[in-house]
């Protein structure tokens, strides 16, 4: 409703400004009442005609001509005489026409009706009166010589509008193109460094599971830590092997985003632990709540948290003891990870300082709050919190 009011506004301020003129001016051209009923009969059929402009440029045209014919005709066969600002409307008519009429042929129809009509007019005119005061002569034909221009202003109007949407148009298909031209930059700085990571990790990555299960292969030689680790080693290549396929699967085509392989929750997370305790490094679990019922992007997030800082324990504290909490209770999942002072020296210039990173960024996605920083004794504490409702609510 409020979009329609400016243009009832714009409606009824034209109408007053151009029909009121004619009103005002009329007592000092003839107060007759002929005169003032032509006029008014005139005006009350002129605002309806205005109303239709737009939708009706050319007809509007047309009929408003034809009513004020009949009302200098009307008028003049009664020995009356209408004020000049009554063609006031007539050019507002031929503004309409030539800024919303994109008919060719209906504007030299138009044309063709208004001059068919302008010659019965002056015959009528001829015929009902014999005054040469009452009949039309240089003072209609001064009123309507600036006619045409105002029909000329209309049509640069809509000539303007037209190139402007054409430009608009124009920067448009400019902008998709670019957005266009960005997506397959995108994809191809995608697939390029889809097949980097294939050739300098995936090919190593493919060596070492090889070599691990030739290891494997050769258990009997070995000794029963080393089995141990090397199962733990098999085992991780392999997981790894096929995140990095979904991964590079992803990286070239983001529409093929689906995983092969089922994506890790809540309920892998002792596999994940006897993983590290594997590696030698001693871990506890506590759990509490409905953790099944927790949604799947939040169990997810939950994992890569718990096995990113399990790495970082590896490396920065290696054999230092680890405690993983994961409480699902009360529609909020809190993951707590707490691993104390290192039993020996950890690897020197380990990691890149993305881990943190990461995990602050997935649970940040799931509109959580990840805190990290060393404890009192030595080791380090990661706190995750994410938000989650139960199924139904």
């Amino acid at each position: 409703m409020d979009g329609r009011w400016p243009g009832w506004g714009a409606d009824a301020g034209l109408v007053v400004l151009t029909f009121l003129p004619a009103l005002l001016s009329q007592p000092y051209v003839d107060t007759s009442g002929a005169a003032w009923a032509s006029l008014t009969v005139y005006e009350a059929v002129g605002v309806v005609i205005l109303l239709l402009r737009r939708r009706l440029p050319a007809t509007a045209f047309v009929v408003g001509f034809g009513t004020l014919l009949v009302a200098l005709v009307g008028s003049a066969g009664a020995g009356a005489k209408l004020s000049p600002l009554a063609f006031l409307p007539l050019a507002v008519l031929l503004y309409a026409m030539g800024s919303h009429c994109a008919s060719w042929r209906r504007t030299v129809s138009a044309v063709l009706g208004v001059t068919v009509l302008s010659a019965a007019g002056l015959w009528l005119n001829r015929m009902t009166t014999n005054s040469d005061d009452f009949q039309g002569g240089l003072d209609v034909l001064a009123a309507l010589a600036p006619m045409p221009l105002a029909w000329a202003m209309g049509l640069a109007a809509r000539t303007r509008q037209e190139l402007l949407a054409a430009a608009e148009r124009r920067a448009a298909d400019a902008h998709r193109a670019q957005a266009l031209e960005a997506a397959q930059a995108t994809q191809r700085e995608r697939t390029r460094i889809a097949g980097e990571m294939h050739d300098v990790v995936a090919h190593s990555l493919t060596l070492l599971v090889v070599h691990a299960e030739t290891l494997r292969a050769r258990g009997g030689e070995l000794p029963d830590w080393a089995r141990t680790q090397v199962d733990g080693l098999a085992a991780a290549g392999r997981q790894s092997s096929g995140e990095l396929r979904d991964l590079l699967r992803m990286l070239r085509d983001p529409a093929d985003a689906a995983p092969l392989q089922p994506v890790p929750d809540l309920g892998e997370l002792g596999a994940l632990l006897d993983s590290h305790r594997a590696a030698g490094g001693p871990v506890g679990l506590t759990t509490a709540g409905a953790l099944e019922s927790v949604p799947g992007p939040v169990q997810l997030a939950t994992y890569r948290v718990v096995q990113e800082a399990l790495v970082n324990a590896r490396r920065h504290a290696p054999g230092a003891p680890v405690r993983v909490s994961v409480d699902g209770a009360a529609g909020e999942l809190r993951c707590e990870v707490v691993n104390g002072r290192a039993a020996r020296r950890g690897t020197a210039g380990a990691g890149i300082g993305l881990g943190l990173v990461s995990m602050e960024e997935r649970v940040r996605a799931l509109d959580g709050e990840l805190t990290a920083g060393p404890t009192e004794d030595g080791g380090f504490r990661v706190v995750a919190t994410m938000p989650w409702e139960p199924a139904g609510v």
